[in-house]
């Protein structure tokens, strides 16, 4: 096999091109992994990992040279000197705000599995049939029976907590033990369930830490350090679970710094014959083959592979003869919620720092749940947050420096319960990515230009999902309680969805359902692109699952010798 030949390529390596990557490999096939970015290397490359607060310049905040050289990052906490070095370069990689759009983007091997917030949960049949049922947005190709054994199989390797909630809206899966609410989370939750006799459900969250030894990884040890890269493997990241699987195999290449320009499409054979590829670093170009081509290059960068991948068939890109391709953006919207303090736990504490809090499940619009679900807007939202205590960086308007200060400040302060909500954002075709001929980035390659916004089914559910907050929390006895609806821009939720959408129909989609794109059924896209709508779950789980599931279809196919 020559230097430049594989049996498949994978562009991307973050959560979807690192499972691409194990299941193509595991599977026999000779693979190469492109990632435009660095290489990352599993504790080697965690430089912050064991860093204490005092041990960073600016005890882990931002400069002003930050808050200058990063207009985007700063919008949000991923700005900090932490672990700048897993976002993107703004200057080297622009892109156009037709609205604004907060694009927060991770360049090295691992992508954003390296900082993700590890919320993994099934999506349902709610989620499934919501397109066809409300008739917004086309169907989904798939249920959930084609995609439940997926996720039991993503589960199991990837190493997901939780506990068996029996929820129709939320899917139990295969699960480690769950993490454990604190005394004061547990009395809110009994308080909430009683008030809305059981309509309303208050669990743990289900995040992919291990609580216990898992396939050779230790178990979480409550630090939550999660985004400085986990020495002990306790998450599920590419550099701790998926790309030693596909290393260990003999059967992968990875090459970094490799920017995929486009996939080189043969219109005799009717499929991709392979990739051209910039290198970041010398400027040169090449080009790689393969039977197969994944595209798990995040969301919007897919979709700007496919776009600029444009031939005299399709001027508008491989994948655009349905016009969809680039339409129908997605995220979460969040930034909205209550918060309060509570009283009478002066004499309790808990042990550690959990990377994980609650998850409040959605409870609007529940076809089975009858009037009493029902909202003046489609689909619904559920709630992450948690009860804590403030520790030694409160304020303390008292006392002033001196002993007082200092023995005050060993005794932890008043406990608080939060939550915020998470939204869904309907598929609509106004909310677009384009390519910006006119702005360029380091390299000379057209940038994307976004046009996203909220409109006003999401207003109406940002009320709710507001006052909901307050008035759980004043029913669990929370006092003090405080509202805020915050930004909600689109971007903020980092799950990036849409913009190469699956369907049953060639001309309503680009994808079909196995992910393959209806005008080259060799390239499969297994990333945020191919969502159809966004749910209110975090999505990573889906990913994984049907990147799992399309491999196995690719492979298949490849031995039946119809790719």
């Amino acid at each position: 096999m020559a230097d430049n030949t594989f049996d498949a390529i994978v562009v991307g390596s973050g959560i979807s091109g690192g499972w691409a990557a194990k299941e193509l490999t595991e599977k026999g096939l000779k693979v190469i992994m492109l990632e435009r970015g660095r290489d990352v290397q599993h504790v080697k490359d965690y430089v912050s990992a064991n860093k204490h607060p005092w041990d960073f310049p600016h005890r882990g905040g931002r400069t002003q040279e930050m808050i200058a050289n990063y207009p985007v990052l700063k919008r949000d906490y991923p700005l900090n000197e932490t672990n700048l070095d897993f976002w993107v370069n703004e200057k080297d990689c622009p892109y156009t705000e037709v609205k604004r759009f907060d694009w927060f983007r991770g360049y090295q091997v691992g992508g954003r599995s390296l900082t993700w917030g590890r919320q993994s949960y099934r999506w349902s049949d709610l989620d499934f049939e919501a397109n066809a049922k409300d008739g917004f947005g086309v169907d989904w190709p798939i249920r959930y029976k084609d995609i439940a054994s997926w996720y039991s199989y993503a589960e199991k390797f990837a190493g997901v907590n939780g506990s068996k909630e029996g929820l129709k809206q939320l899917p139990d899966g295969d699960f480690l033990p769950a993490m454990e609410m604190n005394c004061v989370e547990k009395d809110v939750k009994t308080r909430i369930e009683a008030a809305y006799k059981g309509s309303r459900a208050f669990i743990m969250g289900r995040s992919a830490n291990l609580t216990a030894p898992h396939n050779g990884r230790t178990n979480c040890q409550y630090r939550n350090k999660c985004w400085l890269g986990c020495p002990f493997g306790a998450y599920f990241s590419t550099q701790s679970a998926t790309l030693p699987a596909a290393m260990a195999t003999g059967n992968l290449t990875l090459r970094p710094f490799s920017i995929v320009t486009k996939i080189l499409y043969d219109k005799d054979t009717k499929k991709a014959k392979g990739v051209e590829v910039l290198d970041a670093e010398n400027g040169k170009t090449y080009e790689y083959y393969a039977k197969v081509v994944f595209l798990n290059a995040s969301a919007l960068n897919s979709t700007w592979i496919l776009m600029n991948s444009a031939t005299e068939i399709w001027p508008d890109g491989l994948g655009s003869s349905s016009g969809a391709l680039g339409h129908n953006l997605m995220d979460h919207h969040l930034g909205v919620g209550a918060s309060g303090t509570v009283e009478g736990y002066e004499d309790k504490y808990y042990y550690g720092r959990r990377p994980n809090g609650i998850y409040i499940p959605r409870y609007q619009n529940l076809p089975w749940a009858g009037g009493e679900s029902k909202r003046d807007y489609l689909r619904g939202f559920g709630y992450q947050g948690g009860a804590s205590r403030s520790g030694w960086s409160r304020e303390i308007a008292e006392l002033n420096i001196g002993q007082e200060l200092k023995e005050a400040l060993q005794e932890p302060g008043q406990w608080s319960m939060g939550m915020g909500g998470f939204g869904e954002i309907l598929p609509y075709h106004e909310n677009k990515v384009t390519l910006d001929k006119s702005k360029k980035d380091k390299w000379g390659l057209n940038v994307l230009a976004i046009d996203c916004e909220l409109k006003d089914n999401e207003k109406k559910m940002r009320v709710d999902m507001m006052n909901d907050a307050a008035e759980m929390l004043e029913r669990a006895g929370v006092k003090d309680v405080r509202k805020w609806d915050g930004d909600g821009t689109p971007g903020r939720g980092i799950h990036e969805m849409g913009t190469a959408r699956m369907g049953r129909d060639p001309k309503t989609s680009v994808l079909n359902g196995f992910n393959q794109v209806w005008d080259a059924k060799n390239v499969y896209v297994t990333d945020g692109a191919c969502m159809t709508s966004a749910a209110c779950v975090n999505p990573s789980l889906t990913y994984m699952a049907l990147t799992a599931r399309a491999a196995d279809h690719a492979v298949s196919e490849l031995k039946k010798n119809n790719l």
